[in-house]
């Protein structure tokens, strides 16, 4: 069983890019984990515009570092899966984030008012001897007002999401095809 079907094997709402990596796949799960999205540009100015509202209202909130890949909580990793979580009220301002403490806390989370995103790394070789990085995000809400909530707000942001998981592909594939990373 994939660990990402473990973590959330019901949801809403997905999506699902890849790419292929001449690397071995523990070394691309290693360069996942070192990824910095906030290296991106793009990822820093995505952040900054969906922040906006929030910084412009002067909200407490607002004082806090911009949301990053150091909000999510690793669930789980397996020799070909890395597993991440989020758990929150992604549609507000402040993204109505709860903490997480653990993979078991994740599975445990039971609230109606919040979403559950799992974001799933899978790194496994294809029959031509590279490595299939697959990244797929799910969504789970659970409850029919957290679906109507969260439903327009997919809808916006999944166009730019989608850019940023194929630039978080790209920069992991050019990571780990380093020769200091392949040679790891």
């Amino acid at each position: 069983m994939r660990l990402l079907d473990r973590y959330l094997p019901t949801y809403q709402f997905s999506e699902t890019h890849a790419c292929l990596v001449a690397a071995e796949p523990a070394a691309i799960l290693d360069s996942v984990v070192a990824y910095r999205p906030d290296s991106d540009r793009f990822f820093r100015l995505m952040i900054g515009l969906r922040e906006l509202p929030m910084r412009l209202l002067g909200k407490p909130e607002a004082l806090r570092a911009p949301f990053g890949f150091h909000e999510f909580t690793l669930l789980g990793r397996s020799e070909s899966e890395i597993v991440y979580g989020l758990v929150g009220r992604f549609w507000r301002p402040d993204f109505g984030l709860e903490p997480i403490a653990d993979g078991a806390a994740f599975l445990a989370f039971d609230a109606a008012h919040a979403a559950k995103l799992a974001l799933a790394f899978t790194a496994r070789r294809d029959p031509d001897g590279r490595t299939r990085l697959v990244t797929e995000t799910r969504v789970s809400c659970a409850s029919r007002a957290a679906r109507l909530k969260f439903t327009p707000y997919w809808l916006l942001i999944r166009p730019v999401s989608g850019l940023v998981r194929r630039r978080t592909l790209a920069s992991i594939k050019s990571a780990s095809e380093q020769p200091s990373s392949a040679g790891s």
